[in-house]
């Protein structure tokens, strides 16, 4: 499997409706016939399914893959029925953060690698990236899979790229400088907290060659205003992107920083409401369901990911994918239903990072009778929570606890931010 060219990329992303549908069941078709019957995960899921596909209304009746099936069928010595072909045919083990659960050990094929890369070129056209720039991955280079498929993907397309894991973040800062770096790669939250650094080491992010930043890991890079605090750090557009290590990078940013395309040229994607549980409407909150179309190692399909989003259908303009408005809203276990009011983590982010004088914040939910409760911790420089709160009960109309604590002390982190607490499960 080659790249993809930017042309096939760009001609893909302008399809109407019924030819992107049509290619796409030409896309699952080949992976069905790729790893059926010998994928007993799918086959014993599927059960006589005729093949080929004629139409989507027999997909559309197919049963949904949850995460914890993947990791009940997992046995000792990297044994699972949802890996097509013997273990020998792996070249890629990675895993999952750990943000939701017990660590999710993912293989990939070469073939496969070569789909993540391809899947990349996408993110990587959003934010006009050339051979011309240095690029700098801010991550751990660990067994999670986080920026290890956008390291090769820029290899493959000629830029210089500078692998920052084992770093301290000041030693990340200085080889940024040293080394010209144009495209920073790391989570919202570690980008904030370089920029902190800099600060306590006399380091203006904004005076660094940087000129765009992209964004993985958690929803900041799409909520506004931990968008603006970013862009002004750093003097430095930022893109959002959104993937999971074990579906694939999914999601690429628009021109607008609105939100994100769904990659409809490597998933098919679906919605479901959360108000019912059926296919949702245009702006309806829903749950996000995957499909990928090219990773026949590791296949998935209707994936529920637990992402809620807005989607929007649009018919024109330059890329006619599936417009997430937003990004990734919040995570359908994190959502917190506080008197009556449904409240997301990143919504109460855009208000918290609106103060700039909020440096770092923790959400802590907890339950009474059955009941949500929250609790704000902040690192504000004023001291003054109650301006806070009293945002928070105009924007979101809640009525909510916000509590200052000392500068510096709550964590930072280089990974996925752990900044929501949840605490209801406990007695």
């Amino acid at each position: 499997m080659n790249l993809i060219s930017p042309s096939e990329r760009r001609s893909i992303e302008q399809l109407d409706s019924a030819a992107l549908r049509s290619y796409q069941l030409a896309r699952l078709n080949q992976m069905l016939s790729q790893i059926l019957p010998q994928n007993r995960f799918y086959a014993d899921k599927l059960g006589q399914v005729k093949l080929p596909l004629a139409d989507w209304q027999a997909f559309q009746h197919w049963p949904y893959t949850f995460k914890e099936e993947l990791q009940s069928n997992l046995r000792p010595g990297l044994a699972a029925d949802h890996w097509t072909y013997p273990l020998e045919r792996y070249v890629r083990y990675h895993q999952t953060s750990g943000s939701q659960g017990r660590p999710l050990p993912v293989l990939d094929t070469a073939e496969d690698w070569k789909w993540w890369l391809n899947c990349w070129q996408y993110v990587l056209d959003a934010a006009e990236v050339t051979e011309q720039d240095r690029l700098l991955l801010a991550f751990s280079f660990g067994p999670f899979i986080g920026f290890w498929s956008a390291h090769d993907a820029a290899v493959a397309r000629g830029c210089l790229v500078v692998p920052g894991g084992g770093l301290t973040s000041l030693a990340r800062l200085q080889l940024i400088r040293q080394c010209g770096v144009t495209v920073l790669f790391c989570t919202p939250s570690y980008a904030l907290h370089l920029a902190e650094v800099g600060r306590e080491h006399q380091i203006n992010t904004a005076d660094l060659p940087v000129r765009c930043l992209i964004l993985a890991g958690e929803p900041g890079g799409s909520v506004p205003a931990t968008r603006q605090r970013l862009e002004q750090a750093w003097e430095a557009r930022v893109f959002d992107h959104s993937g999971a290590s074990e579906v694939g990078p999914w999601g690429f940013a628009d021109a607008q920083h609105e939100g994100l395309f769904v990659n409809e040229a490597e998933f098919l994607s679906e919605f479901l409401s959360v108000a019912n549980g059926h296919a949702a409407a245009a702006g309806e909150l829903s749950e996000l369901v995957l499909t990928n179309l090219g990773r026949y190692g590791f296949p998935i399909i209707r994936y529920r990911t637990g992402d809620l989003v807005r989607p929007r259908w649009l018919n024109n303009g330059p890329i006619r994918f599936v417009h997430l408005e937003g990004g990734v809203l919040g995570r359908a276990d994190d959502m917190l239903i506080v008197r009556g009011v449904n409240v997301f983590p990143s919504a109460i982010e855009h208000i918290l990072l609106s103060f700039p004088e909020v440096r770092e914040y923790r959400l802590i939910a907890t339950r009474t009778a059955e009941m949500d409760q929250l609790k704000i911790e902040i690192e504000d420089q004023l001291n003054q929570p109650a301006r806070v709160a009293e945002e928070l009960r105009l924007r979101l109309s809640l009525r909510v606890e916000v509590t200052c604590v000392p500068a510096g002390s709550l964590p930072r982190f280089e990974g996925k931010a752990k900044r929501f607490v949840d605490q209801r499960h406990l007695k």
